[in-house]
Order: C-alpha cells, then sequence, then structure tokens
C-alpha cells in the first residue's frame, strides 16, 4: 500500500477537477458527494498504509515513491515525489479525517447557498492542496502545497464575494501570506546554494537530514529563521497573525477546516519535518518558544472581550497555534503535533457547533443575542460542552493530554524556561476561562433573541449532527493515545513518531549550546537524579497546577455568566479604556493599517511624483522634446526648392575637394 501514497492527494484532486468541469451538468447532490467521496477514499487509503505500516519495524517505515522527473537542470534532479513515514501519515489521517467530515456538515450548512457547486469545488482543491503539502517528499513539494493553501484559503474566506468584507478578508489573508511566504522561500534558496557549495544539489528531506552537519551554526540559524517567518504567516503567529480572525468572514466548514486541521497546522507541520535543522539550531529554536507562549497569551486576553462567536474561536485557534510553536520551540515535536492533532478534533468541533448554532439562529454571532440554548438544540449542547472542556484541558478529555505534555517539556526539557512554563500554564486557565464565557453565553440563562428568531429555534439536522457527534468522540478518545508514563501509559503516539522526531545531526551540542535558555534545566535534574519518583512527583505536581488553573477560569466563567450576570457589565463599566483597548484588539489592525497600508500608499504617491512624474518621465519627455528641437532645426533645410539642393551639393563637392587638395599641407 505504501506504493499508493501519490492515491492521497490525487483523489480529491479528481473531485476537484471533475466536478470544476461538470458540476454545472450534474444534480447538487452528485457534486456533494462525489466531494465527500474523494476525501474520503484519501482518508481510507492513509489508514491502510497506516495498517501495514504497524506490521514493520519501527526504523523501517520510511518510504519514498517518485512519480517522475520534475526538474532536472546540470547536477540538480527534483523528481515529483511523496514520503511515507509516521509524521506524514498521522497528517494525512488526521487532515483527511476530519476533512471529510466537515465535507458532509457542508452538505446541510450550504444546502441553500447559490454557490453551493462552487464551494465543494474549491473545498476539494483546498484539501488536495494541504495533502500535497504533508505527503511530499522535498521542499519544493511542501512549497506547492504551501502555495496551494494559500490560493485555496484566498477563494473559501472570499466565497461570498458580493459581500466587501469577505473580498477584503480574502485579499489580506493572502497578502499577509505571501510576506511570510517570502522568507520561507528565501530559506529554501539559502538552503538549496548553501548544500550545493559543498556539492550537494538537493531539496529532498532525506537528502537534507544527511547533510545537515554541512551547515555551521551561523548558517543553520538564519536558515531555520527565514522557514520559521513563513511559518508566522501561514500559522498566524505574532506579528503576522492578524488575517485569521478575519478569515471568520467565509462560511463556518471553511473556518472550521482552516483553524483545525489544513491551511493554520502547516507551520507547525513545517518545523516537525525539519526537526533535525532546528535541533542544530538553539537560538532560534528560543525565537520560536518565545514567539509562540506570548501569542498564545496575547490571543488569549483579546478572547475576553469579544462578541462574536467566531471571532472567540478564531483568537482561540491562534492561541492553540502558540501552544503548538512552545512544544516544538523546546524541541517537543511529538508533543506538538500530539496537540495538533487533538486541537484539530475540538476546534474543528467547536467551528463547527459555531455553525450549529447560527443554523438555529438564523445565521446570528453576537453572544449577547442568544442565551438559554441548551435546551432547544440539545445534540449541539452536549458536543459544544465536550469540545469546550477538552480545549480547557480537564482530565479525561483529549485537550488534558496533549497540553499537559507541552506545559511539561515547556518545564523539563534542556530548551525550556520557567517563564514559558508560567505564561503557558496562566494561558491555560485563561483559555479555560474564555471559552466556557462562550459556553455559559450561549447555552445558559434567558434566551435574548428577537422574537421572530425565538420561533425559528431547532436542531441542525442528521447530516450536520452526526459529524458533531464522530468528532465529539474523538475529542474525548483522541488524547488516550498519548497517555504518559507518569499515569501508567506508555504514550503510544509519542512512540510512533519517534523514528521521524528523534532530533537529528547536533542535537546533543545544541541542548548544551541552550543552556542559558533552561534556566530551569539544573533544579529539575536534581531532582530527577533522586529517581523516578522525584521525577513523577514534579510532573504530578505541574499536571495538578495546570488542571486547578483550568478549574479557576471555569468557575470565574460560571460566576460571572450564569451566577451573577451582572459582574461583566460593572467590571466594563469599571474599566471601560481596557475593555475598549481589548475589544478593539489592542488597535493592531489599526496601526498596521496606518503604518503599512496607508504609509505604503503615502509612499508610493511620493515615488509616483518624484520617480515616475520627476525622473522616468521627465527624462523620457526631456528626449522626446530634444529630439523635436532637433527635429524642427533639420525641417528648416527641407524647403522642396532644386536650385537650394543643387546649390547645398555644390557646396559640399567643394568642401570635400577642398579638404583633399590642402589637407597633406597641414
Amino acid at each position: 500500500m505504501a506504493d499508493y501514497i501519490w492515491l492521497i492527494p490525487l483523489f480529491p484532486a479528481v473531485g476537484f477537477i471533475f466536478n470544476g468541469l461538470f458540476g454545472t451538468k450534474i444534480s447538487k447532490g452528485a457534486v456533494s458527494w462525489i466531494a465527500c467521496l474523494a476525501v474520503f477514499l484519501s482518508f481510507l487509503t492513509s489508514v491502510a498504509i497506516f495498517f501495514e505500516f504497524l506490521q514493520l519495524p519501527a526504523d523501517a517505515r520510511v518510504f519514498e515513491i517518485n512519480v517522475y522527473s520534475w526538474i532536472a537542470s546540470g547536477e540538480v534532479s527534483i523528481p515529483l515525489g511523496f514520503r511515507v513515514d509516521a509524521l506524514s501519515l498521522v497528517m494525512a489521517m488526521t487532515v483527511s479525517g476530519v476533512a471529510f467530515l466537515i465535507h458532509v456538515y457542508s452538505i446541510g450548512y450550504m444546502e441553500h447557498d447559490p454557490g453551493f457547486k462552487r464551494f465543494f469545488v474549491e473545498l476539494n482543491l483546498f484539501v488536495f492542496m494541504m495533502l500535497t503539502l504533508v505527503t511530499g517528499n522535498s521542499l519544493i513539494m511542501m512549497f506547492v502545497g504551501w502555495e496551494g493553501v494559500g490560493l485555496s484559503s484566498y477563494l473559501l474566506i472570499g466565497f461570498w464575494y458580493q459581500k466587501d468584507s469577505a473580498s477584503d478578508a480574502g485579499k489580506k489573508a493572502f497578502i499577509v501570506n505571501r510576506i511570510g511566504d517570502f522568507g520561507f522561500l528565501l530559506g529554501i534558496f539559502l538552503l538549496f546554494f548553501t548544500l550545493g557549495s559543498h556539492g550537494v544539489w538537493t531539496l529532498n528531506f532525506g537528502e537534507i537530514h544527511k547533510s545537515a552537519h554541512l551547515l555551521n551554526g551561523n548558517m543553520i540559524n538564519l536558515i531555520t529563521f527565514l522557514f520559521f517567518v513563513g511559518a508566522m504567516g501561514k500559522s498566524a503567529q505574532i506579528p503576522l497573525y492578524v488575517w485569521l480572525p478575519d478569515a471568520m468572514e467565509g462560511p463556518t466548514p471553511v473556518s472550521s477546516l482552516i483553524h483545525a486541521a489544513t491551511m493554520v497546522t502547516a507551520g507547525v507541520y513545517m518545523i516537525a519535518r525539519l526537526n533535525f535543522l532546528y535541533s542544530m539550531a538553539p537560538t532560534t529554536m528560543m525565537v520560536v518558544a518565545t514567539i509562540g507562549v506570548l501569542t498564545a497569551f496575547f490571543a488569549a486576553t483579546i478572547g475576553f472581550a469579544q462578541y462574536d462567536i467566531k471571532k472567540v474561536l478564531a483568537y482561540s485557534t491562534i492561541s492553540q497555534l502558540g501552544y503548538m510553536f512552545v512544544a516544538v520551540g523546546v524541541g517537543a515535536y511529538s508533543a506538538g503535533i500530539f496537540h495538533l492533532m487533538t486541537h484539530a478534533f475540538f476546534k474543528g468541533l467547536l467551528f463547527l457547533g459555531a455553525g450549529s448554532i447560527m443554523h438555529a439562529m438564523s445565521g446570528e454571532l453576537d453572544m449577547r443575542l442568544m442565551g438559554g440554548l441548551r435546551k432547544k438544540i440539545p445534540v449541539t449542547y452536549w458536543t459544544f460542552f465536550i469540545a469546550c472542556l477538552a480545549i480547557a484541558g480537564i482530565p479525561g478529555f483529549s485537550g488534558f493530554f496533549s497540553k499537559d505534555e507541552i506545559l511539561w517539556k515547556a518545564f523539563s526539557s534542556p530548551h525550556g524556561h520557567i517563564m514559558i512554563w508560567m505564561l503557558a500554564a496562566l494561558t491555560a486557565g485563561m483559555t479555560a476561562f474564555y471559552m466556557f464565557r462562550l459556553f455559559f453565553g450561549v447555552f445558559y440563562g434567558d434566551c435574548r433573541a428577537p422574537e421572530d428568531v425565538k420561533h425559528h429555534i431547532h436542531e441542525s439536522p442528521k447530516v450536520m449532527t452526526v459529524p458533531l457527534m464522530i468528532l465529539a468522540f474523538l475529542a474525548i478518545a483522541g488524547g488516550y493515545l498519548g497517555i504518559p508514563h507518569v499515569l501508567g501509559g506508555a504514550n503510544l503516539f509519542d512512540q510512533f513518531l519517534a523514528p521521524v522526531l528523534g532530533g537529528g545531526h547536533g542535537h546533543a551540542a545544541a541542548a548544551h549550546a541552550s543552556a542559558g535558555f533552561s534556566m530551569v534545566s539544573s533544579a529539575w535534574a536534581s531532582t530527577a537524579e533522586a529517581g523516578h519518583g522525584g521525577e513523577a512527583a514534579l510532573e504530578m505536581t505541574l499536571m495538578a497546577a495546570s488542571v486547578v488553573t483550568a478549574l479557576i477560569g471555569i468557575s470565574i466563567a460560571w460566576l460571572m455568566y450564569v451566577k451573577n450576570t451582572g459582574m461583566p457589565g460593572k467590571f466594563v463599566a469599571a474599566f471601560p479604556g481596557l475593555f475598549k483597548v481589548v475589544n478593539n484588539k489592542y488597535y493592531v489592525d489599526e496601526f498596521y493599517d496606518f503604518v503599512f497600508v496607508r504609509g505604503i500608499m503615502k509612499a508610493g504617491g511620493v515615488l509616483l511624483k518624484v520617480v515616475d512624474i520627476g525622473i522616468i518621465e521627465g527624462i523620457i519627455n526631456g528626449v522626446g522634446a530634444l529630439l523635436q528641437w532637433i527635429g524642427g532645426g533639420l525641417r528648416k533645410f527641407e524647403t522642396g526648392f532644386v536650385q537650394q539642393y543643387a546649390f547645398g551639393m555644390i557646396l559640399g563637392a567643394i568642401i570635400v575637394v577642398g579638404y583633399i587638395v590642402f589637407a597633406p599641407l597641414f
């Protein structure tokens, strides 16, 4: 089966092409089920290869399939190929599995939309590009998928292009991602030519791994940092996060697909795939972890003061992506991918749950106009509740296992730092608060919807609720693949990924070089020397602290939005300035608009007047005027009188003869 990994991205590509060419000639039902079947076949192929892999020894679970020679020039040969290993399989199963459920859900959600057929065409294109990204065997294949999901996101975010807000959001996502992609492309070029200077002309992941020792410290830090710039854009980290909240302008299934399992996880996957390079770059790892934890904390604070349920979930996604970057930044690559997977389950569920709420509320997004929905839409209520418990990190749910692993590694890893752990743990409590602020505000209290909306509140159809229930099950069960040793588990997820994410050349040296970045390591080491019991006790203590922090966050949310609903209003009245700043997202968008958008437009105006009109057009117009003046002078000799032309010829002849006769005398 491993020989057929190319089928994983091929099926959605076929769905995209078929529906794109013939979708207008077949029914809506046929279009939707062809699109769903295409993604489901990708999922089945991924699962089949996965079970085949389980029969092999861990060190034999790597295959590369080259389909044909794609780029060949001199010593450079880059085939179009695919890589089958533990990491690509986890990503392929997660992407295709969650995407399939979102496709099915979309049949009900988009049923009455006039762009129904176009929606599924673009959705298949999106999945095809993401699967290409995660299964490709080289940086070039990754870059094709990387740019492809950028294009697809532009189409889907701006799906309702008749609205200015949607088309503007699509353009914003496209432009901000181009900024990050420029850094990513520079990283590819720099890596390619640096290895080429040593006679290694390749962009294949396996060959880069073998040749990584040829890269020196400064160069590897620069290359990995440029790659991280690309990840900042694609995975919405400070300062390139601003496109993701605006992406909510697309249909809710698009929000779920982008936020849960596809585009925004590409940056985390890229760092995990290149873990052997990042393990040699302690400085970059410090930057990755720091940016990650700051993004997680910053986005969580914004979630406190948003009323649009999709905007709350958007900033939650940015925050959770920050957690993933904390994990890969401290060298816990498998923990980052584990949280990527569990996040796909519970965040996909949260967005689809938000879509179900909107379906019940006639498209309403403002939680201030909701309330009391738990009895009217019970399936949505219970599944949304499970997702909130998972993202809050409550024991027994998937988010608890993956988030606790990240917190533990942030504390104990040689690349970790106690400040990163403290800020990440605080963010966990903040996450629990704002998610249950959303939950209690939507499902508890009196219904605050207008009377005409109240009469139409109803549960979503089965085609929408069944995917919710499946994702709710995964939001619980998915975490049990990574039960930590301290709780008596074997962390099967970590074991499965170990052959791919076990580090690379220079790992030990990088760990020692980052001693200044690991203030807590020596303290932990002395504790661990006392035996496994000391380490386990420390991990259990930190685990309990994170759970207590989450419970405190939930309790405060319950107190403010169920027990004493007047408290939020009193807080806003007491701190109106603070609330306004946070509610307006710290005016970052306005700052970017003033500095970059308007600033660039003003700079362009100056360049237009000075360079374009003043210099370039001045030179062109000046040359034209000069030639016109010369031509005007010469035109005076063209009189049309034969006697004048004859006189000129005689005069010219006299000058020539005179020159010939008298020139030798001088």
